[in-house]
């Protein structure tokens, strides 16, 4: 079962949400809060595996917070569940550290979708999207699909990367050594078919991200 926190500034939302997703066996919300600062109080004391976020969350420093979120909590999966139309924010919430981004005109099955391929450590984005990202991109497999083949460890280790962690920091901050981190990056470099740790960063940016703005 999946832990989730629900992050909107509207009750009714918030409270409509919670009631759709328990209905579900796979899902538990562990809680609800309203506004940036309750959100990081709430994670000093309990991380989620799956956070749903509005981008809009007052005292929130919009889409920029989501790098800050992966920074201090990496193992937290990012899913944005928001207003706004996917074809202007998604693919910079991707960079910015999401692992999904649906709209609030979505049906319950897309937000059960969206949640469990999240919280396995998958990447979540609508058709059109997708289409966009993988357009452009030949020979073999498309980045999307190398994407979800990753494990949830791997897709740890590569937001890690990144942000410009070195292997230090990604061994102190999964609680592995640096062995480890080491066997994992030559692991996303087989998987990925990138030929350097800058290659790779660079993939997982998505290629064709527009900027964070």
């Amino acid at each position: 079962m999946s832990t989730v926190l629900i992050a909107d500034q509207h009750p009714v939302i918030a409270e409509s949400i919670k009631y759709i997703l328990e209905t579900n066996d796979f899902i538990n919300v562990i809680g609800q809060v309203a506004t940036g600062n309750e959100l990081f109080k709430y994670l000093e004391n309990r991380a989620p595996d799956v956070l749903m976020i509005e981008i809009d969350l007052p005292q929130l420093n919009g889409i920029h917070a989501l790098r800050q979120i992966k920074q201090q909590y990496p193992h937290i999966k990012i899913l944005v569940f928001s207003c706004h139309p996917e074809e202007m924010y998604a693919l910079s919430a991707i960079k910015a550290g999401a692992a999904g981004y649906i709209s609030k005109t979505n049906s319950a099955d897309i937000v059960y979708k969206a949640i469990k391929q999240v919280a396995r450590g998958g990447i979540y984005l609508n058709d059109e999207i997708t289409q966009k990202l993988n357009s452009g991109i030949s020979n073999g497999q498309s980045q999307i699909s190398r994407f979800k083949k990753l494990s949830s460890r791997e897709t740890e280790v590569l937001n890690l990367l990144s942000t410009g962690k070195r292997n230090k920091d990604i061994a102190e901050a999964l609680n592995i050594n640096e062995k480890t981190v080491s066997t994992y990056k030559a692991r996303l470099l087989k998987k990925l078919e990138a030929d350097s740790v800058a290659e790779l960063i660079t993939q997982s940016r998505l290629l064709q991200i527009s900027p964070v703005v």
